[in-house]
């Protein structure tokens, strides 16, 4: 059973039909959408060409593979820039993490119109970039994870404590007054795991009432 749309699938099984590939990538300033060939085409609120007059052309892309074991899906994608100053921007730190989507779809031959809904086939965002420079020119390979990359993260760098707490819930502090914290608490790392609790106190058991809880984690 195909996953297109009735109307894509039918275009697509028509003989030489007119399919084309489409790039997405949001950057924190820009949104670029390249098409795999020259030409204009609209749908889902972009415009996509085959040329962008900042962030140039898209070379290269990897063939999609299903992801296996501990890997996530991944493929790798090469831009040819236009300049300096986009090949920079391209390369800078503050792209890794920018969203990409990738879509499949076919012209209507007559309209020149993309049929409607192609089909999105990857979302994920950018991971490694590489520039590399040579006589011909330069280019820019991306390392493109799926969004599922997010699922392999441990969280090792992970800490009990006031400061981590409110890296991650701003302006929360309700760590900052926890006290007697007798036993070490592993957090984010293999521990000594044991389920042995002690305990004493509750009304009737100590003179003031109080409670003491000691566990080992």
């Amino acid at each position: 059973m195909t996953q297109l749309t009735p109307a894509l699938d039918a275009e697509l099984r028509r003989d030489a039909p007119l399919p084309f590939g489409a790039v997405s990538i949001d950057l924190p300033d820009a949104q670029v959408n390249l098409l795999d060939g020259a030409g204009v085409l609209a749908f889902g609120g972009r415009t996509f060409v085959g040329e962008d007059a900042t962030y140039g052309v898209l070379s290269e892309v990897e063939d999609l593979t299903d992801g296996s074991g501990d890997s996530a899906p991944a493929f790798s994608m090469t831009l040819l820039p236009n300049g300096d100053a986009a090949a920079a921007a391209l390369a800078s730190p503050n792209m890794q993490g920018s969203p990409v989507f990738v879509w499949i779809g076919a012209v209507d031959k007559q309209s020149g119109l993309p049929i409607p809904d192609p089909h999105l086939i990857f979302a994920g965002e950018l991971d490694v970039p590489k520039l590399m420079s040579d006589e011909s020119g330069r280019r820019l390979d991306y390392e493109v994870v799926s969004v599922f990359e997010r699922l392999f993260e441990d969280d090792e760098s992970s800490r009990l404590s006031p400061g981590h707490h409110r890296s991650i819930f701003p302006g929360e502090a309700g760590m900052d007054f926890v006290t007697g914290v007798a036993e070490h608490v592993y957090w984010g790392v293999a521990g000594n795991p044991s389920p042995v609790v002690s305990y004493s106190g509750g009304s009737g058991y100590s003179a003031g009432g109080g409670y003491q809880l000691n566990q080992a984690l």
